[in-house]
C-alpha cells in the first residue's frame, strides 16, 4: 500500500483535499518495529503520529500506583500518537509492538512545517480533531455514570 492510500484510510485524514494529502505522504516515513520494540513511551515527549501498515501492538499506561493496565490493542489502519503533533505534549500510554510492525511514521515537526505552508489544510483537520475529541469526551462521560450509577 502506497503511503497516499494508507493516509486515506484513517479517519483525520479521509477527507482531507488529495492535493494535501499526497503533500504528507511525502513527509512520511516508513519504520519497522520488532516485537518488544517500543513505537513510543508514556511521558516521554513524541516524535509524531503512527499509522499502523500491519502488525498488531498493544497500548499500555502505567496508572498512579505503578501497575500497567493494558488499554487496547490495534492494527493495520490504526492511528496513535495523533494528539501530540497538536499540542506537543508527553505521551499519554506506551505503545509497543506486540508482532513484527510497519508503521507510517509522521514527524511532529514535519506536520507542522507543512500546516505553516498550508494553513487551509490545518483548517480541513480542526473539525475532524474536535470532533475526536468529542467522542472521547462522551465516552469518558458515559464511563463516569457507569461507574457511579
Amino acid at each position: 500500500m502506497d503511503k497516499e492510500q494508507a493516509l486515506l484510510k484513517v479517519s483525520i485524514f479521509e477527507n482531507l483535499n488529495p492535493k494535501y494529502t499526497k503533500g504528507l505522504a511525502g513527509i512520511c516515513t516508513e519504520r519497522t518495529f520488532m516485537p518488544g520494540e517500543h513505537l513510543m513511551k508514556q511521558g516521554e515527549s513524541g516524535i509524531g503520529l503512527f499509522i499502523i501498515l500491519s502488525g498488531k501492538v498493544k497500548v499500555e499506561k502505567t496508572d498512579s500506583s505503578g501497575h500497567q493496565v493494558e488499554l487496547a490493542e490495534n492494527g493495520a489502519g490504526d492511528i496513535l500518537g495523533e494528539m501530540t503533533v497538536f499540542d506537543g505534549a508527553p505521551r499519554s500510554a506506551s505503545v509497543t509492538a506486540v508482532t513484527e510492525t510497519v508503521a507510517l511514521v509522521l514527524a511532529s515537526w514535519e506536520f507542522n512545517a507543512f500546516l505553516k505552508a498550508h494553513p487551509e489544510a490545518a483548517l480541513e483537520l480542526l473539525p475532524i480533531v474536535v470532533a475526536r475529541f468529542r467522542q472521547t469526551n462522551e465516552a469518558l462521560i458515559g464511563l463516569g455514570s457507569i461507574k457511579h450509577g
